[in-house]
C-alpha cells in the first residue's frame, strides 16, 4: 500500500515519520503527472511545491490554522493531502475537483483563488478576525513570486507588516509566474538568492539578539539590532520585506523537507509579521516540465512518456495565434505600434510579437492596472499601445480603463482573449462580463470579430482610430475557418454591421462567436418554415444605426445572441435603445444567464446555454410559437 493512498487528511500525514516524507513526495509527483496527463491542468507550479505542501500540513494544524494559497496553480498537492486524492482524476472535469481553490469544496481551502495577489489581503482579514475573537491559531499566506508583481500583494503587506499581528507570509520563489518573472521585485529576490552569505550573517545576528537580551539587558539588544540594521543596509537581501515590517527568514531550499519542517516549526513558534523565502523549481521531478517551464505551466492532456498532447492540433489556428501573428505583421507596417501584456506572452500570443519586435514589447508582470495606465502614458505621446489581457483579468483594471483611459479619451487598444465561456478553468476565469463592462465605458468602441480575418480587419480599424479607446474580444478556441495572411486583410469600416442573410419573419443579431451558429440556426429554421435574417454585429458600440433602423422597420422581433452575460449585455443595450425609438419592436436576448458557471468542456457549456445552432434554432422556434399563440 502506498503512503499517499493511506492519507485522507492532515491527521494521517502527521502519523508518518519524518524520514517517510521524501517517499510521500515522490508518490505525490507520480500522482500529479499521471492524473494531469488525462485531464490537463496547471501542473508546473504544483510539482514545485510538493515538499512545501507536505511541510505546511506536517507542522501546522489545518483547518484550525488558516493556510491560504495564492492563485491556486500551486494547490494540486494540497488537494491530494486534504481528502481529494480519490477524486483527483476528475480534476477540472464536469462536477469534478476544481482546478483552483474553492471554499465549497473543502474546509481546508480557506479562500477561493483564481487570480493572483489575493492571499496576503485575505490572510490579514482572517488574522484580524482571529484577534477580534481572542483566538490563537496561525494564519499563513503562501504567495508565488509571480504574485509579488501584483500591487494587491503590497497593499496587503503594507497593512500587515506594521500591524504587529501574528501572520506569516511564505514566498514560493520559482522565478516564474506563467512566463519568467520581470521587474525590480524579481531582481531583488534574485539578489537574495545570489548572496546567501549575507543571510547567514544576519540570521546569526538575530540569534545573538535573543541570547544577549537574556544576559546583558535591553541596551545590548538594541546594539545588536543596530548591527543587524547596518548589515541589512549594506547588503540588501531581505531589505524589502524588513522595511515593510516583516522579519525575514531565508532563502530556504524548498525541496529539502528536513530543513523546511525545521524552519516552519521555528517560525511558527514566533509571533508578529514574518516571511519565509522558499526556493522551488517549477516542474520539479518531471523532465518535460523542468526543461520548458512556461509551456508546462498549464496545458491540455498529454502523454506522460513522450510529453506530446493527446489530441493533435489540426484544422484552423487558434484565435490567440491569429492575433499574435497579425499583430506582428501590423507592427511591420506601423512603427508606433507596441504590445503590452501582464505576465502572459504565450497565453495572449504576444510572445510571437516579442520575438520579432523585442524593443516594442512590454511584459509588466501580474499588474493589469499598471498595464492599462502605462498604455495610457504611451498613448499621450503618440504611441499606439495594444493591451493584450484576458477578459477575466482585465476586470481587475476597470478603474484604470475608465479613469486613466476613457476620461482622457486616449486611443488605447484592448484585446481581450479568453472572452466568453472558458471551459475547464471554471468560475474564476469566465470571460462573460467584458461586453457588459465595456459597453458601460463612455467613448469606448466595443467590437467582436466573427472569424480570424475580421479580427485582423478590426485590429487595422483600431490602429487607425484616434478618437478614444477601442476593444475587441475573442474566445479560447480555434477560429472557424482558415484565415488569410494578415497583410491581405483590409480594415473593417468603422461602426458597420454585415448583413449575412435576408429574412422576413425575424432578425437574428449575432455577436462574434455566435455569428456562425446563428447562420446555421437560420438554415434549420428555414426548413421548418421560419425565415430569419442574420446580421453580424461586429460593432456593439457604436451601433450601425442605419442598418438597425432598417431592421427595426422590417421586423417586429429581434433576437440577439452573444457569448456573454445577458445582464447589461448587448441585447439589453439594444433593447434599452429601441424602447424609446421603436417601442413596437420586441428584443429577446440570448446569452449566459445571471449565474456563476462551473467547469466543463467549453462545447458542453455552449450547448448547456443554448448557444449552438440547434440551441438557437430551438429557442427561436419556441419564441415564434409563443408569439403565434399571442396573436390568435
Amino acid at each position: 500500500m502506498s503512503l499517499l493512498s493511506g492519507i485522507h487528511g492532515p491527521a494521517d500525514l502527521k502519523r508518518l515519520r519524518r524520514d517517510q516524507l521524501p517517499e510521500l513526495a515522490a508518490e505525490i509527483r507520480e500522482r500529479l503527472i499521471e492524473c494531469c496527463s488525462q485531464t490537463g491542468g496547471h501542473i508546473g507550479a504544483s510539482l514545485g511545491v510538493v515538499e512545501l505542501t507536505i511541510a505546511l500540513l506536517y507542522e501546522f494544524d489545518s483547518p484550525t490554522d488558516k493556510i491560504l494559497w495564492d492563485v491556486g496553480h500551486q494547490a494540486y498537492a494540497w488537494k491530494l493531502l486534504t481528502g481529494r486524492n480519490d477524486g483527483f482524476p476528475t480534476l477540472r472535469q464536469t462536477e469534478g475537483v476544481s482546478g483552483f481553490l474553492k471554499r465549497s469544496e473543502s474546509e481546508h481551502d480557506q479562500f477561493g483563488a483564481g487570480h493572483a495577489g489575493t492571499a496576503m489581503s485575505a490572510a490579514l482579514g482572517m488574522a484580524t478576525a482571529r484577534d477580534l475573537r481572542r483566538q490563537h491559531h496561525k494564519v499563513v499566506a503562501v504567495v508565488g513570486d509571480g504574485a509579488l508583481t501584483c500591487g494587491l500583494s503590497y497593499e496587503g503587506m503594507n497593512n500587515a507588516g506594521h500591524s504587529d499581528r501574528d501572520i506569516m507570509l511564505i514566498v514560493n520563489d520559482n522565478g516564474m509566474s506563467i512566463s519568467p518573472n520581470v521587474g525590480a521585485i524579481n531582481k531583488t529576490l534574485g539578489a537574495i538568492v545570489a548572496d546567501p552569505r549575507t543571510n547567514r550573517l544576519r540570521e546569526k545576528i538575530k540569534h545573538m539578539t535573543f541570547a544577549l537580551g537574556g544576559v546583558f539587558g535591553q541596551g545590548v539588544v538594541d546594539f545588536a539590532r543596530n548591527v543587524e540594521e547596518s548589515v541589512k543596509n549594506l547588503f540588501s537581501a531581505g531589505m524589502l520585506f524588513e522595511e515593510l515590517g516583516f522579519r525575514y527568514f531565508g532563502p530556504i531550499d524548498g525541496h529539502d523537507l528536513e530543513k523546511l519542517c525545521d524552519t516552519l516549526a521555528m517560525v511558527r513558534s514566533m509571533t508578529g509579521p514574518r516571511v519565509v523565502h522558499v526556493l522551488t523549481e517549477k516542474g520539479k521531478g518531471f523532465g518535460f516540465a523542468e526543461s520548458n517551464r512556461e509551456k508546462w505551466h498549464g496545458l491540455a492532456a498529454y502523454d506522460p512518456v513522450t510529453g506530446e498532447p493527446r489530441k493533435k492540433a489540426s484544422g484552423p489556428p487558434t484565435w490567440t495565434q491569429v492575433f499574435g501573428e497579425a499583430l506582428t505583421v501590423l507592427a511591420g507596417e506601423d512603427a508606433d505600434l507596441v504590445a503590452i501584456t501582464a505576465a502572459m506572452p504565450s497565453g495572449t500570443g504576444t510572445g510571437i510579437f516579442q520575438k520579432k519586435w523585442p524593443e516594442r514589447f512590454f511584459d509588466v508582470g501580474i499588474a493589469e492596472g499598471h498595464a492599462v495606465t502605462f498604455a495610457g502614458g504611451l498613448a499621450t505621446q503618440g504611441i499606439k499601445p495594444v493591451c493584450a489581457i484576458y477578459s477575466t483579468f482585465l476586470q481587475r483594471a476597470y478603474d484604470n480603463v475608465i479613469h486613466d483611459i476613457a476620461v482622457q479619451h486616449l486611443p488605447v487598444i484592448f484585446c481581450m482573449d479568453r472572452a466568453g465561456l472558458v471551459g475547464e478553468d471554471g468560475q474564476t476565469h469566465m470571460g462573460l462580463y467584458d461586453i457588459a463592462y465595456m459597453l458601460a465605458v463612455p467613448g469606448m468602441t466595443v467590437t467582436a470579430p466573427k472569424d480570424g480575418d475580421e479580427l485582423v480587419g478590426l485590429l487595422r480599424t483600431a490602429l487607425a482610430h484616434t478618437d478614444g479607446p477601442f476593444c475587441t474580444r475573442y474566445p479560447r478556441d480555434k477560429v472557424p475557418v482558415e484565415p488569410r495572411p494578415a497583410g491581405e486583410v483590409p480594415a473593417v469600416p468603422y461602426g458597420t454591421w454585415e448583413s449575412l442573410r435576408e429574412g422576413r419573419d425575424l432578425a437574428i443579431l449575432a455577436v462574434g462567436t455566435m455569428v456562425q451558429p446563428a447562420l446555421q440556426a437560420a438554415e434549420r429554421l428555414a426548413a421548418t418554415g421560419i425565415d430569419a435574417a442574420v446580421v453580424n454585429c461586429r460593432f456593439l458600440k457604436p451601433l450601425d444605426s442605419v442598418m438597425l433602423e432598417a431592421i427595426a422597420r422590417e421586423h417586429r422581433t429581434i433576437v440577439t445572441v452573444e457569448e456573454g452575460t445577458v445582464v447589461n449585455g448587448f441585447g439589453a443595450y439594444l433593447a434599452e435603445l429601441l424602447q424609446t425609438t421603436r417601442p413596437e419592436v420586441r428584443v429577446v436576448a440570448l446569452g449566459v444567464p445571471d449565474q456563476l458557471v462551473e467547469q466543463a468542456p467549453r462545447a458542453d457549456q455552449l450547448a448547456g446555454f443554448g448557444l449552438t445552432a440547434d440551441g438557437i434554432a430551438r429557442r427561436i422556434s419556441a419564441l415564434v410559437r409563443e408569439e403565434s399563440l399571442e396573436t390568435r
